[in-house]
């Protein structure tokens, strides 16, 4: 089969044109690295893959470990938008055939056979929100639109729609695109498909919106939270897990909400360990800017059927669509590192699952309106307030490490104390305006 799959990639190079190749992989942050080799290279890359210097990646080797090899997965070559260029989604392995335990793809992939073990798949569908403003320079939105609005004018729809074409060129569909709620802000929903599909496909959405905005002289950013005062960029995750023979594994007819116990056990999972987990999908200090009260972020730790004020939501039911019965995670950020989110995301779930956690009673009232006895009165908990505090959960947590594997989990919370140092250590415009003139 392998070996299928390499005749047709060389197949479809020929036939498209191809001159360049690009072997994509990430680093442990979720920022897409690169190598190009031309077409008369690819059938050896193929093979036995291509060399590289780990030492220089982020989170990878280090210098005494350095040599590293990417092996480009077959089954994602597909013609970028322009150019006679393709791409090829890589895994990282270790000069002696191993696979790199700092590879996050990996990380997703072990995650996946866990579930595969389970008799499960996973189904994930993002709806990604991104800005465009006019310059990387500063925050001026490109027009003043809100949510689903033509006027006043939705001046970054014809990006949208070329991106959207160059997605689906691409073969990833896309379900729906629209101006979002903030100035500037948009919208593009992806089509369920498998979490390894998904996240290839994330890496692939973030790297078209910005040289798409980029060719066009507009900047593009997955800043969680780039302007005060507005809603923010979340990455409201659809998923589910489904049978080996195509059943899906969260529908239950009986149920009064459609759920099974599968499903009931995933949401109990994310939910329990959400503190622990919050630190890889939301995982910037800018992305604790965003969880605040106000602006259809969540911020407490709750579930419900229709109520958008909860961190995990259950789309209404369709009948005669049982495949479409799904949870919302509505906590992440579209600046994650998707295969280490998703990793979490399904650990927590199958960790739920696999143990029967009971799941709480859903919430549908406002929760912000509660007053902090009520909420307490029911159990309510809160997410981290801020990178630091998310970090301390995750470092205390034998899931995250067990999902993550030893080598990503350590480097990882390495990366963000430094972050965070660096944050607590700056002067903000804030603390100026607030304070110089009267202390």
């Amino acid at each position: 089969m392998a070996e299928d799959l390499r005749e047709e990639v060389l197949r479809k190079a020929h036939e498209d044109g191809i001159k360049f190749v690009q072997l994509w992989f990430t680093d442990l942050l979720g920022n897409l690295k690169s190598v190009e080799i031309t077409v008369g290279e690819l059938e050896e890359a193929l093979e036995e893959g291509v060399g590289f210097d780990g030492s220089s990646i982020h989170g990878f080797a280090r210098i005494d470990e350095s040599d590293m090899l990417v092996r480009p997965d077959p089954a994602t070559f597909a013609k970028l938008p322009w150019g006679r260029a393709a791409r090829l989604v890589c895994d990282v392995y270790e000069p002696d055939g191993r696979p790199y335990a700092g590879d996050p793809r990996g990380a997703l992939k072990r995650a996946l056979a866990r579930a595969e073990g389970l008799g499960f798949t996973m189904y994930v569908g993002p709806e990604v929100e991104y800005f465009y403003f006019k310059s990387a320079d500063t925050p001026e939105a490109l027009d003043s639109g809100g949510y689903f609005d033509l006027v006043p004018p939705d001046e970054g729809s014809d990006l949208r729609r070329e991106t959207v074409l160059a997605l689906e060129s691409m073969g990833i569909e896309v379900e729906a695109a629209h101006h979002e709620v903030a100035p500037g802000q948009q919208e593009i929903d992806l089509r369920f498909t498998d979490a390894l599909t998904m996240a290839d496909s994330l890496m692939t959405t973030r790297f078209l919106v910005k040289e798409i905005a980029r060719r066009n002289g507009i900047h593009a950013t997955f800043m969680p939270k780039p302007l005060f005062g507005e809603n923010g960029s979340g990455m409201h995750t659809h998923q589910s897990l489904f049978y080996r023979d195509g059943r899906n594994a969260f529908f239950d007819p009986q149920d009064p909400l459609c759920l099974s116990s599968v499903a009931k056990g995933y949401i109990a999972g994310i939910m329990r360990h959400a503190r622990e987990i919050i630190g890889v999908c939301a995982q910037w200090v800018n992305s604790y800017k965003r969880l605040v009260p106000g602006y259809e972020a969540p911020v407490y730790i709750t579930w419900a059927r229709r109520n958008r004020s909860n961190m995990i939501r259950v789309p209404m039911y369709k009948p005669g669509k049982e495949n479409a019965t799904r949870v919302e995670f509505r906590a992440p950020d579209p600046a994650c590192n998707p295969y280490l989110a998703f990793t979490v995301m399904l650990w927590a779930g199958l960790q739920g699952v696999e143990a029967g956690y009971p799941v709480p009673e859903p919430v549908e009232r406002d929760v912000y309106a509660m007053s902090p006895a009520e909420r307490q009165a029911l159990g309510i908990e809160e997410l981290p307030g801020s990178l630091n505090e998310a970090i301390a959960e995750m470092e205390k947590s034998k899931l995250v490490r067990q999902a993550l594997g030893d080598h990503i989990f350590e480097k990882f919370i390495e990366n963000k104390r430094i972050e965070w140092d660096m944050y607590r250590a700056q002067v903000h415009r804030y603390e100026l305006d607030r304070y110089l003139a009267v202390l």
